[in-house]
């Protein structure tokens, strides 16, 4: 039978432990909270570098001793349309959540559009990057594409995913799989014939503008890969053609 100091003992014991706990949870809480505000300027500053480095990955090879920041202030003139192909005058295409448009009707959506301007003649163009976005196998894919100046070239992608499977779907983010839609064509006449990924891999589509080499093992993800091209080259289908006539002069 327990005695009135050991119940006393135990509900001491039990208190402590409450207020341990209690004590550790506010503790680490608000270290943890602080961390995050205080990294806060710099988690942004890496997620918009990052951003940076994508963008000019689609047309230029960088170097780790580029300076991205300066290449990026130098080069890139950054737009924001709408579906018609219209300039939205004061707003920041970095202001853009891609994420969110994602979920608008695409007649609703903010687009934005970084020329890479040419070394020579700043006037002048020599590519157009737009962002894409959409769902994979497992979860949401998203990248960049870049258009030569004709407004129909591939020049370059760069691809990111959230949860594809490693190995196969995962499989996009690798330069294998990106370099193929290199000189592809995004238009067949006045038609977005888009450029599609098929099924199987080992097949050479060198002679067919609009097919690349799909991923084995992976089809799903390539058919997340081309519902979200052919989904955001109609989005940037005006502003494509309408510049196609002014070869991106600016």
């Amino acid at each position: 039978m327990q005695t009135k100091n050991e119940d006393y003992n135990v509900r001491q014991s039990n208190l402590y432990i409450l207020l341990y706990s209690a004590a550790i949870t506010v503790v680490c809480g608000g270290a943890l909270a602080f961390a995050s505000i205080s990294l806060r300027d710099r988690q942004q500053a890496n997620i918009e570098h990052e951003r940076k480095q994508n963008i000019l990955a689609t047309v230029i090879e960088l170097k780790e001793s580029d300076n991205v920041e300066e290449i990026y202030a130098k080069r890139v003139k950054e737009i924001v349309i709408d579906f018609q192909g219209n300039a939205q005058e004061g707003v920041k295409a970095k202001s853009i959540d891609i994420a969110k448009e994602y979920k608008k009707k695409p007649e609703e959506r903010l687009l934005p559009v970084y020329e890479f301007l040419s070394q020579t003649d700043s006037t002048k163009a020599d590519n157009a990057v737009v962002p894409v976005y959409g769902y994979g196998l497992w979860n949401n894919i998203w990248g960049f594409v870049a258009f030569q100046s004709d407004l129909n070239t591939v020049q370059g992608v760069k691809f990111e995913h959230a949860g594809e499977t490693p190995g196969l779907g995962a499989r996009i983010t690798s330069e294998e799989i990106q370099v193929r839609y290199k000189g592809k064509k995004v238009f067949d006449g006045d038609n977005i014939s888009s450029v599609v990924m098929q099924k199987g891999e080992g097949k050479d589509y060198a002679n067919d503008v609009h097919k690349v080499d799909g991923m084995s093992g992976a089809t799903l993800t390539g058919k997340g890969v081309n519902n979200m091209l052919k989904d955001y080259f109609e989005c940037y289908r005006n502003y494509l053609k309408k510049n196609q006539k002014i070869s991106l002069n600016l």
